[in-house]
C-alpha cells in the first residue's frame, strides 16, 4: 500500500510525532543502518583507547559501510548535528541524542549478551559520528 502523508495534517505539528515515526522507522527495518555484519567492528573500534586511532576505525568502518547505508547515515547524522546546535532550546545535547539513536541504528543480530553493556558502547558510538560528522563525512 503506497500510503500518501499529508504533513498538513495538524497531528504532525507535534515534533515528537514526527521523532517518533523516525525512530519507528528506523527501529523496524529489517536490518539496522549499522548493518549486524559491522556491530561488533564498531563496538571494537569505540573501545580502542587512542584517540586517533579509534577515530580513523570510526571513519574507516563507515566509509566501508554499504551505500544505501553510509548516505542515509551521511543526512541522518547532518540532521541530528543540527539538532544538538540548538540544544538549548531543545535539550537535545550530543548525550541525549546518543541515547535516543544508539540502540535504533545499532544492534546485534541477537538480543542475547549483555544488552546493558552493548547499550553503552551503542550510545558512544552515536556520540562519536556527532562529534567528529565532519570527519568523517568530509563534503
Amino acid at each position: 500500500a503506497d500510503e500518501q502523508l499529508d504533513l498538513d495534517d495538524g497531528r504532525w505539528e507535534d515534533i515528537h510525532v514526527v521523532t517518533g515515526a523516525l525512530k519507528l522507522f528506523l527501529r523496524e527495518l529489517p536490518e539496522p543502518l549499522v548493518p549486524f555484519s559491522h556491530f561488533d567492528k564498531f563496538i571494537a573500534a569505540i573501545k580502542i583507547q587512542d584517540p586517533a586511532l579509534r577515530g580513523r576505525c570510526i571513519r574507516d568502518l563507515v566509509l566501508s559501510l554499504p551505500p544505501a547505508h553510509h548516505d542515509t547515515m551521511k543526512v541522518l547524522f547532518r540532521h541530528l548535528c543540527r539538532v544538538v546546535e540548538h540544544r538549548e532550546e531543545n535539550r537535545m545535547s550530543v548525550q541525549s541524542v546518543a541515547i535516543v539513536f544508539g540502540p535504533t541504528l545499532l544492534r546485534p543480530a541477537s538480543e542475547e549478551g549483555n544488552m546493558a553493556m552493548h547499550m553503552v558502547f551503542q550510545n558512544q558510538v552515536v556520540e562519536h559520528i556527532l562529534n567528529h560528522y565532519g570527519y568523517i563525512f568530509p563534503d
